[in-house]
Parts: C-alpha cells; structure tokens; sequence
C-alpha cells in the first residue's frame, strides 16, 4: 500500500494518489490529468475508482477527464447528483482496492453530499480518513457554502456537521491519519493549520471545533466570523456538477500566441481581460494600458477567482516568455477556461512594437515616510483585517483587496493617497485595478507594511474603521 498526498501550495489543496497490488484510486484530483497518467504508467498500475469528497467550490476537479482516459468510475458520496456518469455510494458502502478497502463515511454539513473516505489496510485496520472539507487540521469546513442548494440556514448546516463529526468522525481511533482537501489559505475554512497531515487523537485534543461543549457552542464557533465567500465559487460547483471542456482543449486555446497587432486588435473588439501574470516588481515599470496585474509568483488562482469572478469572462494573457502554459493551467484549475490567446513575446515585444504603454506611480518605504503626514494625507491598507488589527500606519485605514469592487467607489479621484499590503502583492493587483478605471492619484508602496514597519512611519493597533476615503 502506498499514500501520496500531492498538495498544490498556490490552492492550498490536497489530492492523494493511493495505490495496492496494481490498483489505484486517486481521491480529489486537479484538472490537469497529465500528472497523474505518467504516475500510473510508471507504478505500471490500474486506476479503478476516482473518489470525491464533495463538488469542489473553489476548484475544478480532473474527475471527468481522468475517467475518460483511464475507464475510472467516479464515486460521489450519498445525496450526489451529477449530470454524467458516476457512482453515488451508500453510506458505509466499501470498495476495493488491490487488498485495502475504502469505506464511506457520509458526513453531511459542509455540503450535504460532503463524504469521508475512511481506509483499511489489509488487516482490515482503520488506517486514515480523507476528510475533505469536513475535518480540516485546526478546524472544520465552512457550513455556509451550502445554503441556497440545501435550503437551509448556515446554523442548520453547522448542526449537521456537528453530527457528522461527533458520530462518524470522533469514535475514530486516535492513532488514525487525517488527510484533509485543504491546508492554509484556503478559503474553505478560517482557521486551518500549516502542515497538511496530522493524528486524529491530536486534532481531538487541539481542535477548536472538536472541543466545544455542545452542539449550541459549535454552532455558534463555527459561523462566527465567515467572511463572505469568493464570487466564483458556485460557478466552479456547476461545473463540477454538470462537466467542463477538456483541459487540453483549454490549453490549446490558450496557447495560442497573438502579435502584437493580433492582440490590441483582440482587446478592442472583444470584451476581454487584460491579464498580466509579471510579478508586480516588474509589471509597475511598464505595461498594457487597461491591464490587470495578478502574479504567477503569489495566490495567483484564488485572486483571479476572487476578483474577476465570473469564469466565462474572455481574458488575454501577457506572461513572461515561457509561462503562457503554467498561466494556462493555473487559470484552469479555477475553471477560467475563455482564453482568447497570449502575447507572443511578452511585454517586450508589445514595447518593440511601438505600441502605448502605462506604470504605476510606486514609490519605496523610505519616500512614503519622508512625505507622508500622518493624520492629513490618506493611507489605505489593503491587507485582511486581522492582518491591519495586529499592527497598522496611525490613522491609516482598512480596505482589503477583496472587496475593491465593494469600496472603490468610495474613492475621491481629485485627492492623492497612499495605497499598501503585506509586501507589494496585492497592492499592485489594487493598483492596477484602479488604473484601469481610471483612477491615478495615488502612490504604491514598495515591499508592503513590511518595510513600512521598519521606517519611522508611525504604526499602531488600534482599529479604527469609520474612517473614510471621500471627503
């Protein structure tokens, strides 16, 4: 028997690769296929079944493509309802591979078809559970995802996965493994641990939603607190529910390189996106007027998903030369699959063109605190809120990223402001955001709080979130 977790950093996601005596079973497995194919053919093993712990709301998964390749089934667990072929398992129905077993747990709450995966070895000993987004490493999954579908209350949700945890998870024995779909920085929970595997007997003891007194308290922890979640989320369940195109097919379309000229003309008649995936440290010294920066090199699938939200927008990629297919593939994961095209040569070959570039005004942390007046000029903190609560600028105020399309109506464009994150990520996305609606007074901060912190710039923790940015 052999486990592999493969864990994707920039989605916070873990898939696992499971195999025993020339059979295989992968279990929440990324769009991409290709991976997994060359694993198979190099452990010379069969692949039997693809298990899904639930419809993904923050990814699209590879079942669908897997299967055609392989002649997989697809499992879903109880109350599951696909628009393809695929087998809904009974609660505590057993499948077979090589010598271990595969047992289904139905724990319903995150979603109401949420399923855990609950593995015996060739003893017949309970060996680990893929818990999916029901039983994350320091928390449970959100129960307000769920709502509009199970038409039930998010507190509703909560008390069933309660029940779901204290009766099929917590009798479990303590030396069991948990593999969990999601590690930190998901937006699946709000509360998740770094490391990404754990004993069930210690996330007993540590788990805050594991040791609350009663089902009214774990309610209660459980919903407080949820921020709202990204748009594209019921957007990515659909697909899962109902089927995609074929990543290959959204590959090559996104493979398809656009001269110069080929690409300005795409952008005027068409309603596309201007994606520019540079990192901010180079795309700030120069780009494509009307442009969106969200780097390859930081969460780039979540922000797109966060941001632009709707999967089916048109976009035109610029990346650097050579990452037109990683940009592809990342998008995808996401279901962003309307690619028109890419820049052929990158930025550099727009510039030799002779075509209309844009910058945006960033300045370092050393000429912010030598300009800026604390308490007179406008200092906008992009950061989440917990982030701004622990340390901030004296009189700056809060308005994360994710909700620019919420409070960037709020901006007065004749008055100049300071705008910063943690490190220069997100406020280059927020940077280029503003640009393009035409928005410009204002100065970008070099390296974030984080260099801020180490000039003379007054900070403080005090939260002060009436203020605003009209005047």
């Amino acid at each position: 028997m052999k486990i592999e977790q493969i864990y994707t950093g920039c989605l916070a996601q873990g898939a696992y690769y499971i195999t025993s005596n020339g059979e295989a079973a992968i279990i929440d497995p990324l769009r991409e296929t290709a991976p997994y194919i060359e694993r198979l053919q190099k452990d010379g093993v069969k692949l039997k079944y693809i298990f899904e712990t639930h419809f993904h709301a923050d990814f699209v998964s590879g079942h669908l493509d897997l299967s055609k390749k392989t002649g997989a089934a697809i499992v879903y667990g109880p109350t599951a309802i696909t628009e393809f072929e695929s087998i809904i398992a009974n609660d505590n129905q057993e499948f077979k591979i090589g010598v271990i077993t595969i047992k289904v747990l139905h724990t319903p709450g995150h979603t109401m078809e949420s399923t855990t995966y609950l593995l015996k070895d060739e003893a017949g000993k309970d060996h680990c559970i893929f818990s999916g987004d029901t039983l994350f490493l320091g928390d449970v999954g959100r129960p307000d995802l769920a709502q509009k579908a199970a038409h039930m209350t998010q507190e509703e949700l909560a008390g069933m996965l309660y029940e779901s945890l204290m009766n099929k998870i917590m009798p479990l024995s303590d030396d069991v493994i948990v593999y969990p779909a999601h590690g930190a920085g998901s937006a699946c929970g709000k509360n998740m641990m770094k490391e990404t595997v754990d004993s069930l007997g210690n996330q007993k003891k540590m788990n805050y939603a594991l040791n609350q007194p009663n089902k009214e308290a774990f309610v209660k922890a459980v919903t407080e607190g949820l921020l709202a979640p990204p748009g594209y989320f019921g957007l990515n369940v659909a697909m899962n529910k109902q089927g995609y195109e074929s990543f290959e097919t959204v590959l090559n379309n996104g493979m398809r390189s656009l001269s110069p000229d080929e690409f300005e003309t795409a952008a005027e008649n068409t309603d596309a996106l201007i994606l520019d995936t540079r990192s901010n440290m180079v795309f700030y010294k120069g780009f494509i007027p009307q442009s969106v920066n969200i780097g390859l090199d930081g969460d780039f699938a979540p922000w797109v998903g966060a941001l632009i939200m709707n999967v089916k927008q048109p976009l035109l990629l610029v990346t650097e030369v050579g990452m037109e297919e990683e940009a592809v593939t990342r998008l995808s994961r996401v279901g962003f699959d309307n690619i028109i095209g890419h820049l052929k040569g990158g930025f550099n070959a727009w510039l030799q063109s002779g075509k209309e570039a844009d910058v945006v005004n960033r300045i370092t942390s050393q000429q912010f605190a030598e300009n800026v007046q604390i308490g007179t000029d406008k200092v906008v903190d992009i950061r989440k809120e917990s982030e701004y609560s622990a340390e901030h600028v004296s009189e700056a105020f809060n308005r994360p990223l994710s909700n620019i399309n919420n409070w960037v109506k709020d901006i007065n464009p004749e008055e100049h402001f300071f705008i910063h994150c943690a490190g220069g990520y997100r406020s280059m996305i927020a940077s280029s955001i503003l640009q393009a609606r035409g928005y410009r007074n204002f100065s970008e901060v070099a390296g974030g709080f984080k260099a801020i912190a180490e000039t003379t710039v007054p900070k403080t923790d005090f939260v002060c979130q009436s203020k605003m940015m009209s005047a």
